[in-house]
């Protein structure tokens, strides 16, 4: 599903909200969990699953296409772990 596909969702579900107010809520929502994880947080959502970063290290990585070795920076990356809930929901 692309964010497109939620808002037209929540629409349908919601015809008292106008597809701008939808769009908002959307982009507040996704904007807040970037904005947490950006501060290294963790964003909670029950049932669900969880978000949050790990840290990747300095490494030397391969440009496939020359098999040249190239460095590649330390960097913090996203992680979602889903929750008991959802493991759950897909396993059944």
């Amino acid at each position: 599903m692309i964010r497109s596909e939620l808002v037209q969702l929540l629409v349908h579900d919601n015809p008292e909200l106008s597809v701008r107010d939808v769009e908002h809520i959307v982009n507040v929502f996704f904007d807040e969990i970037v904005q947490r994880l950006s501060t290294d947080g963790r964003v909670e959502l029950r049932g669900f699953g969880a978000f949050s970063t790990r840290a990747r290290d300095a490494r030397n990585g391969r440009n496939p296409r020359t098999g040249e070795t190239v460095a590649v920076d330390a960097k913090r990356v996203p992680y979602f772990k889903p929750g008991k809930e959802m493991r759950l929901r897909l396993n059944m």
